[in-house]
């Protein structure tokens, strides 16, 4: 059986991962990323496909008939076209839920970076304002405590829950906004407007859909404190960044902080990418190498489920 992987690079930086255990299920082919124009002639003849971001589209699988499994290392799978590989009888797995601890992680290490001001004061002593400081504690930056503030979580699935849980160990005021009313749910449920309008923290943890995308906009961003903070480790299409720009650099609000943007890799001309008070990282709030492993045995398992008669997390 063939297997082949199509973007392993999107798993590992310094190789402290290895795809060696697909070997066990056959022949096993490795590119570290595919582009399009190359992804039929490297799926060839391979029955097992396995990939992160890279497209399989009914093109793709009408030049590629031996496919009959598309193994993904990631929870979304927009970039497969589900429905004509449900028309080919090719199962798709996807890897829930493996990335939730960590990317709660990252939403705090964020908005502790706002509300601490860790790097800045890194920085400044590293510059020596505090040798030339005439008091013992150096404090001319402002930092705020996260007690007693409003958390909004808009998205109340396994990551939303995580951060929820999070905010509260703070003693943040929680509250939330989700599409299906959770049972025995500990906190206050919100409209979206609601949500945007009492908090100081506003973060999202919602799927990208026809009705999110957008939903940060001038419309809604205008119904916040100004002090408000607003946090995306969701999709970056939730966030029109245009208007968020606008609102950053206008002192609209007090800042955001931000995992994914619309179009990955950034490009140049990104609105936000010097807006003021704007932190931004490269979509790597899943990327904790325990958080990789992990994906790493999820999609293993997947496999070897499906190869035994009984796939796990199909998703067509």
């Amino acid at each position: 059986m063939e297997i082949v992987i199509l973007d392993w690079k999107t798993m590992t930086c310094e190789n402290e991962l290895s795809p060696e255990c697909f070997e066990k299920f056959g022949e096993v082919r490795c590119y570290d990323f595919t582009s399009p124009e190359l992804t039929a002639e490297r799926i060839g003849r391979s029955e097992i496909v396995l990939c992160n971001k890279v497209r399989i589209t009914k093109d793709i699988m009408d030049k590629c008939p031996d496919i009959k499994y598309i193994g993904l290392f990631a929870t979304g799978y927009n970039n497969i076209d589900t429905g004509y590989a449900r028309e080919k009888n090719i199962t798709v797995c996807n890897a829930g839920e493996y990335s939730t601890m960590a990317v709660a992680q990252h939403t705090f290490a964020m908005i502790l970076e706002i509300y601490s001001k860790i790097g800045i004061y890194n920085n400044a002593v590293k510059d020596g304002e505090w040798i030339s400081s005439p008091s013992f504690s150096y404090f001319p930056y402002t930092t705020s405590e996260l007690y007693n503030k409003t958390l909004a979580v808009i998205g109340y699935g396994s990551i939303g829950k995580a951060v929820a849980k999070i905010g509260e160990a703070f003693g943040m005021k929680v509250i939330i906004n989700t599409r299906t009313l959770p049972e025995d749910c500990p906190y206050e449920i919100h409209t979206l407007e609601e949500c945007a309008e009492l908090a100081d923290i506003i973060t999202f943890h919602c799927p990208l859909t026809d009705k999110t995308k957008g939903m940060v906009n001038s419309d809604l961003i205008s119904r916040m404190k100004k002090t408000a903070l607003i946090i995306n480790t969701s999709r970056g299409a939730v966030v029109n960044e245009k208007d968020l720009a606008e609102a950053l650099n206008n002192h609209r609000i007090a800042g955001a902080c931000l995992d994914v943007l619309e179009y990955e890799p950034m490009l140049r001309e990104c609105p936000l990418r010097n807006a003021e008070n704007c932190i931004i990282t490269p979509h790597s709030a899943w990327s904790a190498l325990e958080t990789r492993q992990r994906l790493l045995d999820i999609v293993s398992g997947n496999l070897e489920n499906y190869l035994n008669g009984n796939p796990s997390n199909k998703i067509n």
